[in-house]
This record gives structure tokens, sequence and C-alpha cells, in this order.
């Protein structure tokens, strides 16, 4: 038995619905974080870890981005469609109907991360906290990252890889074994992969239509929208206190984080020695204790 309250709901926005999940309650005197997931493309299943930090009083907001998970699903739409701006509105839509958007943190993890970064270069008011996860400052830093770290894979795994992405078979039962080889060193050291995680791999799977129209068939592998994205010329625009984490063994390398740190005025980077890019369930009860040290300076 959990010791806080749970409830759900619904968040429109441009006539579609958001699915949010609530843990605690919205008038503890703590503040408020909203928990955003990757991809894009992603569900909140496998971020749901830091529902834990409503533990301590806090309350925590996770949502499934629309597109995905329990939100509205648009299959149809196309590249048009989904980009950071609708993202973004999604986003203050949902604080403007949960009556928070005047005092809060987030918490962004990857894809996440990004959206933040975009979300606090704006300078809201009411961004008293931002925590940037696992996340890229730019995706030419993540694709030479990913470059660096495909390098070091067994030479039958980058052959494969090569080979399926030459032809157009990425799909091919070849290329998703070697894609398993990167995750397990990359995205997810904890082998078999946790009953969360791979919830959101199987709903990418089931819709990829936001993944792979915005990044593309995987993680190292970028063809999409999203490509030439890059938020380091804005970064000094960031007026919220950040705290920008990653894992020794990211798949977001030092050199994806590092502008953040040189760039943002008030930041305080962190790395989990024994994680790559999910510390939240690689080392839950150290990362859980990083982030709450760090929003509880700011309650």
């Amino acid at each position: 038995m959990c010791a806080y309250d749970i409830s759900t709901g619904i968040s429109p926005y441009n006539g579609y619905e958001t699915w949010y999940r609530i843990c605690g309650s919205l008038e503890s005197e703590k503040l408020p974080l909203v928990v955003v997931h990757g991809g894009p493309g992603c569900t909140h299943d496998y971020v749901d870890s830091f529902k834990a930090l409503a533990e301590t009083g806090r309350p925590v907001i996770h949502y499934d981005q629309i597109g995905n998970g329990k939100s509205t699903h648009l299959p149809e739409k196309g590249a048009d469609f989904w980009t950071v701006d609708f993202f973004l509105g999604e986003l203050d839509a949902l604080l403007t109907h949960l009556g928070i958007k005047d005092r809060y943190a987030y918490l962004g993890q990857s894809w996440g991360g990004m959206l933040g970064a975009e979300h606090a270069v704006r300078q809201p008011a009411g961004l008293k906290a931002l925590v940037i996860a696992n996340s890229p400052a730019s995706m030419e830093l993540w694709l030479a990252g990913a470059a660096k770290l495909r390098a070091q894979l067994p030479a039958d795994v980058q052959d494969a890889l090569t080979k399926h992405e030459v032809a157009g078979t990425t799909d091919d039962e070849e290329y998703k074994r070697a894609e398993k080889v990167f995750n397990e060193r990359h995205v997810c050291r904890v082998v078999p992969m946790p009953a969360e995680v791979q919830a959101t791999f199987d709903a990418m799977e089931a819709d990829p239509t936001v993944y792979h129209t915005m990044n593309g068939p995987n993680e190292f592998h970028v063809i999409g929208t999203m490509k030439t994205w890059s938020v380091i010329d804005r970064l000094p625009n960031i007026t919220a206190p950040t705290l920008a984490f990653r894992g020794h063994f990211d798949e977001a390398t030092e050199e994806c984080v590092q502008p953040f740190l040189d760039l943002i005025p008030d930041v305080t980077g962190h790395v989990f020695p024994n994680s790559s890019h999910m510390p939240h369930v690689e080392e839950m009860d150290d990362c859980m204790a990083v982030v709450e040290a760090f929003l509880r300076k700011y309650d």
C-alpha cells in the first residue's frame, strides 16, 4: 500500500486528449514535479519510478504526450504536425489544466529534457527548478556520440547495423538483434529489461508514428525531423536553477551534456557511475536521492 493518493485525468489540447496521473496531492507545500518522458514517442511507463518522490510528500505528475500511450493517437499525421512547438503547447495546456503553471518543477528524460530546455529558454515565470536527465543539447552532438559508441560494438554487430541501414531493412530481425546489443550497453543495463521499460518499448512498436517521424528507427540511426535540432545558442537564456545528469555508460555522452553545464547560468551536473541512459532504473535509489535533494532547495 503506497503512502500517497493516486488520481488520473485528461487534459484537453487542440481537440485532443492528454492523459495524466498525479501521485500525491497538489495541495502540498512542496513543488509539484512534472515528469516528461523521452522519445519523441515513448510513454510514461519507463520513467514511472520517479513516482517514488511522492513518498516525500512531493506531488509527482506523469503524462503521455499526444500520439503515445493513453493519450490520443494520430497515426495519420505527418512531419508537419509533430513539432517541438506542438509539444510545448501541450505542456502549457497541462500546466494550466492542473492549476500549477505559476509554481512547478520540471524533470525531462532524454527527449523530455530537450523539450524542457526549449520550455525553459522561454523563461516561464512558474518554472522554479529544471532537471535535464540524460539529454543532448543538440542532435549533432548526440549523433557524434552515438557513432563513437557504435564503433566500439563487436564487428559483426556493426556490420549487421550498416547492412540493413543501407538496404532500408531496419525492421529485419538481424538488425533488431544488433540494436539490442547497443541498448544493453548504452540504454538500459538492467537485463532483462524491467517490465515498465519493456512496456514503453512495446507501446512504441505498436504505434511508432511519433518516434519514426521525429527521430528514426532507433537511438543511433536518426533520420527524422529532429536530426538538426539544437538548443545550444539559447541555453544562456535559462534562468531556472538546473540539474543536468547522465550515466557513465550513457548514449547521451559527456560531450552531449557539456553545453548545459557550460552555458546555463545556474547549473549543477551529476554522473551516475553504474548507469547508462536510465539511472532512474539502473541506480534508482541514488537517482531519487539526488533529484529530491536538488528539488528540496527550491520548495
